[in-house]
């Protein structure tokens, strides 16, 4: 059964470095999320305020009175912000502090690991909670390396890459499963982020804490295990970062361990500069496409739109001018579904074709 659990998320929520809190209303499998904390959000619907649709997830100002309003009683605190800091200050640390008083267990997707932190350990101990740190690696002796079992699978394994962090992979992915799913075929999702183990996926790690050396055994690891235990008909990896980016190495592991026979590009055409790096201005999108087919050996072969700071004209303009222009298929996900997005997918790999045709038949 899913656990209760709120989501802190204060000034950010909706917001690039909410992203963790975004993610976890749109969609958790292992969570259930009864609230969120933001003070300038106060009585709002969460998921009105993120995609226009009521959710039914309150949002309260701190974590005291969303303790004493919900019943049930959540048992579970997660701390949704993803800052580029990768160090909490001592007033950040207080929120932690009180919601263990209140009895939460701490579910952290940062790269400081409480469960390190003797100030954290002791106070969790005092107040009989648990700290759960998703980011923190196992011991180096039980990561996987290369193996090379990638190129033994043989169904689509396709990458939801990106121009920037932060830029709607994950969420992509995640809607373009559930996407193939209704067409009858099994697809499976891999994670490499904190946000999508936070939200239940059964494979993948936060790979941007593991050295180069074992961050491509690791996403290889994790989609033979897919393959190996689900008998998939395709697989979907979530990209971290970009390529492109000269902060981030995690998108070369990706593409290296995940060997994608297909890539979906995630870009956001209204974003002037890359997100948390306000000095360095984003990619061309031509130049990102080449880098990332140059790099995997593979074809970028639809582009999916984030379309923050977009009027509705603009984006059907964008729309239509990337498909002419780049000659591929271009579609925003969450205006227009995952339909074109499918049909494409089905049209490039004839065995997807197939087994949804066979599932169609059997239903018939």
């Amino acid at each position: 059964m899913k656990k209760n659990a709120i989501v802190y998320c204060e000034n950010e929520f909706g917001k690039i470095d909410g992203k963790v809190a975004n993610g976890l209303v749109r969609h958790s499998e292992k969570y259930n999320i009864i609230g969120i904390i933001d003070s300038t959000k106060l009585g709002l619907d969460a998921g009105e305020y993120l995609d226009g649709v009521k959710n039914g997830i309150p949002i309260f100002s701190t974590i005291d009175i969303a303790m004493d309003y919900l019943n049930p009683t959540p048992e579970y605190f997660i701390y949704g912000i993803a800052p580029l800091e990768s160090f909490l200050d001592q007033k950040q640390r207080e929120v932690f502090f009180t919601a263990m008083k209140r009895g939460l267990n701490i579910i952290n997707g940062m790269a400081e690991y409480f469960t390190d932190d003797l100030e954290f350990v002791q106070k969790a101990k005092e107040s009989n909670v648990k700290i759960i740190d998703i980011r923190k690696p196992h011991p180096r002796k039980k990561l996987p390396h290369f193996s090379g079992r990638i190129f033994d699978i043989d169904i689509p394994v396709i990458t939801v890459l990106g121009t920037d962090c932060a830029v709607g992979k994950r969420t992509t992915a995640l809607h373009l499963i559930k996407a193939l799913t209704q067409k009858g075929l099994k697809a499976i999702f891999v994670s490499t982020g904190q946000t999508g183990v936070m939200q239940g996926a059964k494979y993948g790690v936060p790979i941007d804490v593991l050295s180069s050396g074992y961050a491509t055994g690791a996403v290889e690891n994790a989609v033979v295990n897919a393959y190996e235990n689900e008998n998939p008909d395709i697989i979907i990896v979530e990209g971290q970062g970009a390529l492109s980016h000269p902060a981030f190495l995690s998108s070369c592991a990706i593409i290296k361990g995940a060997q994608p026979d297909a890539i979906i590009l995630q870009h956001s055409p209204k974003r002037k500069k890359r997100c948390d790096y306000p000095e360095i201005a984003m990619p061309i999108l031509a130049n990102e496409i080449k880098q990332l087919e140059v790099f995997s050996n593979s074809k970028v072969i639809a582009i999916t739109i984030n379309h923050e700071n977009m009027t509705a004209p603009e984006l059907v303009e964008t729309i239509r001018t990337y498909e002419m222009k780049y000659q591929r298929l271009t579609t925003d996900i969450l205006k227009y579904g995952c339909n074109k997005l499918v049909k494409e997918l089905l049209n490039i790999f004839p065995s997807l074709k197939k087994q949804s045709s066979k599932i169609h038949q059997l239903q018939e």
